[in-house]
């Protein structure tokens, strides 16, 4: 790609991260390299088996291996939690300055932002070192307004129904 834009999933519905997926396998697909890292997540979901099957174009690196929301998390949790944003920071950056992937998503960065786990200093220096023809997707509920305004793509997943509010839980293959 000549020219690496700026995407931002963000917003209170679901398929944020889904779409940051469809987005990946349309880039590999294309015989381009993906590399996705996910911040704040430690399960597993069918979109994640899928990419295993083709790892060689579509990487997904995840450094915490904490369950739960970060709110719900004891001091420790989050200590460890904080250390694992920073080790993603410094693989982003290795993967930024060696060029070494066409599309890579920030899955759930605007959580870490959200959570006071890196500040707008941090994020402005990630955005400035991202390579010319490197793509970027970040995902997440309730970018900040200088993301947004930053961004060249911005969506907003907004719920309108869910099945969760009449009680029917997560389905493995929907959900997850």
């Amino acid at each position: 790609m000549a020219l690496g834009l700026v995407h931002i999933y963000t917003g209170d519905g679901k398929g944020k991260t889904t779409a940051a997926i469809g987005q990946g396998i349309r880039c590999a697909g294309n015989g381009k390299k993906v590399i996705m890292v996910q911040f704040l997540k430690s399960g597993k979901s069918g979109e994640l088996n899928l990419c295993e099957r083709i790892k060689d174009s579509f990487e997904i690196v995840r450094f915490d291996k904490t369950a739960g929301f970060f709110w719900q998390l004891d001091d420790a949790q989050k200590d460890e939690v904080k250390k694992n944003v920073t080790r993603s920071l410094q693989y982003i950056e290795k993967v930024m300055k060696s060029n070494s992937c066409d599309l890579l998503i920030l899955d759930e960065l605007i959580g870490v932002i959200k959570n006071g786990l890196i500040d707008v200093q941090e994020m402005t220096a990630l955005l400035q070192n991202k390579p010319m023809a490197m793509e970027l997707i970040l995902t997440g509920r309730q970018a900040p307004d200088y993301l947004i305004a930053r961004a060249d793509y911005v969506t907003e997943m907004v719920p309108i129904k869910h099945p969760f509010e009449q009680g029917i839980p997560a389905r493995e293959g929907i959900e997850f």
